[in-house]
């Protein structure tokens, strides 16, 4: 299967000295009408948060939002009442709909904070807002693939409003994992950790690779890899 990369030193940066951030498509300052996004996928954002730094109050509307924790820890408050402290591997999910506010801060006085923010057009505007979250489970630990979003809660995902799944992925130097992608549907790779080869093409931390083709997408671990795989209608 053809692949298209998006390698990490090409995304979009900024530093603002307590956020250190990579968009993997146009956002705040950054705009590149060749990365506006990918099918409902808008943003892909790799933050880089100082200690006891973070987000303030700010508003959202119209757009499912979801952070993933790579390390450190993120408080999340919003105006629906929410207020949880999330660790590596856990994702909170917000449907900011007809208009949401809320923050996410580094509770830890010493440790940065590593994750990523990603947004998706939700498949209709005008929703209650919401939230959803997913933590992993005991059994979650050894498998390669696991749904972490979909839009009908599957193998107790958290739940989006978009014909969107996305996949956690752990593999363990040499380990083959094969991704099949419907006709009419894309995926998108982000790798998180590790080195991958992927469509005959190499993946490093940071680096994204999507394809709109239908048919069998193979990747195999050169190391140890922890990626999110979305498949979009």
């Amino acid at each position: 299967m053809s692949i298209t990369i998006r390698r990490a030193n090409e995304r979009g940066h900024a530093d603002h000295g307590w956020l250190d951030t990579w968009h993997s498509f146009s956002f705040a300052d950054y705009h590149d009408p060749a990365h506006m996004g990918f099918r409902s996928l808008r943003v892909i954002n790799e933050d880089h948060v100082a200690a006891g730094k973070g987000f303030g109050m700010h508003p959202h509307r119209d757009m499912e939002i979801f952070t993933y924790v790579i390390a450190g820890a993120i408080e999340h408050k919003d105006s629906m009442g929410n207020g949880r402290v999330l660790r590596p591997g856990m994702i909170q999910l917000m449907s900011a709909g007809t208009g949401v506010l809320h923050s996410e801060f580094n509770p830890d006085p010493r440790a940065d904070l590593h994750l990523l923010q990603i947004w998706i057009h939700p498949a209709r505007r005008g929703l209650v807002p919401g939230y959803t979250e997913w933590q992993p489970a005991p059994e979650h630990a050894e498998r390669q693939d696991v749904v972490v979003i979909s839009p009908d809660g599957r193998d107790g995902s958290a739940v989006i409003h978009q014909d969107a799944i996305v996949h956690r992925l752990r593999l363990r130097a040499g380990d083959v994992h094969t991704a099949t992608n419907a006709p009419g549907r894309g995926l998108w790779l982000q790798l998180i950790r590790g080195t991958l080869t992927c469509g005959g093409a190499q993946l490093r931390h940071g680096d994204g690779a999507s394809s709109e083709a239908a048919g069998p997408l193979t990747m195999r671990a050169e190391s140890d890899v922890e990626a999110l795989l979305f498949d979009l209608a």
